[in-house]
């Protein structure tokens, strides 16, 4: 009977024994399964992820932040066709401190190579000695209702989209340049192509990482789009069909850049673009720019 226990005990201790390797083995496995997938996704070129529905918003509040504000404009706005709404931006030069942030939020989001640039700001001395002060201009492109810069295209590559943007396709571009000079407002830029690491010993991996524009990611390859094309601000169409705000709107630290559909009478831009304050640049040219500056 004795004998029995024993070599019952001895087989329970083996099935056990048993059950732990192969769980173990079975845990190691789906690890480098789990490891497997990690790498493969990673390894995949960048797609576009399906926009997710807009978050919601806390209730509208006394004082609360302009960009909960222009982000309540913007979900009205998406709600309609695209026809019935025209993006404006209006940009207070009483508040803009001339930090950049727009600038440097804008190279990072759009992923910008060397010698392009969609929103510099323009450092302006004003005065004479010892009455002087300075005056910071953010100039995006003005998204033109008659815009220069469409008609001189040879190949129809610039053209102006229904909610008035104004857009450039990369595949038709032949990088001719003639939009560059015909631009008033020097909102245009050449991609020649380069790259902040060209000149070191390797190339810096966040400089394989394709930018997304226009509806798809763009890998600068070689000679391939957009390298060689003309590229301009299009006020963050990757983020506008996202539900989300153009990142030199949520990245200024004074609140000085405003955005929305001035169709809305309710929008904050609306309201803003028709103060008396309100100025245009170069409205004599005749451009009907859609860019707005309150002095």
């Amino acid at each position: 009977m004795e004998g029995g226990e024993r070599a019952l005990a001895t087989q329970t201790r083996e099935s056990r024994s048993g059950r732990r390797r192969f769980l173990k083995t079975l845990g190691a496995g789906a690890a480098t399964l789990l490891a497997l997938e990690v790498l493969e996704s990673t390894a995949r070129p960048a797609e576009a992820a399906p926009a997710a529905p807009p978050a919601a918003l806390p209730a509208e509040r006394p004082q609360e932040d302009v960009l909960l504000r222009m982000q309540r404009d913007l979900q009205r706005a998406l709600r309609k066709p695209a026809h019935l709404r025209r993006w404006a931006m209006v940009i207070d030069l009483r508040k803009c401190v001339g930090c950049s942030a727009c600038t440097i939020a804008c190279v990072a989001e759009n992923k910008l190579p060397p010698g392009v640039v969609y929103r510099p700001v323009v450092d302006e001395e004003i005065g004479t000695y010892p009455h002087v002060t300075r005056r910071f201009l953010p100039r995006p492109c003005m998204q033109c209702d008659n815009p220069p810069c469409v008609p001189v295209c040879p190949v129809n590559a610039t053209y102006k989209r229904a909610d008035g943007i104004v857009a450039i396709n990369y595949d038709q571009c032949i990088g001719c340049r003639y939009c560059i000079v015909a631009c008033p407002y020097n909102a245009r830029t050449f991609d020649a192509g380069e790259h902040y690491t060209d000149g070191t010993p390797g190339r810096s991996p966040v400089e394989e990482v394709p930018n997304f524009e226009y509806g798809k990611p763009w890998k600068r390859e070689g000679d391939a789009s957009p390298v060689g094309n003309a590229r301009k601000c299009h006020f963050c169409l990757h983020r506008l069909e996202a539900g989300m705000l153009p990142e030199c709107v949520t990245s200024c630290i004074g609140r000085a850049t405003y955005f929305g559909d001035a169709e809305d009478p309710e929008a904050l831009v609306s309201e803003l673009m028709h103060r008396p304050n309100a100025v245009r640049l170069k409205e004599e040219l005749g451009t009907k720019p859609r860019v707005y500056y309150l002095l």
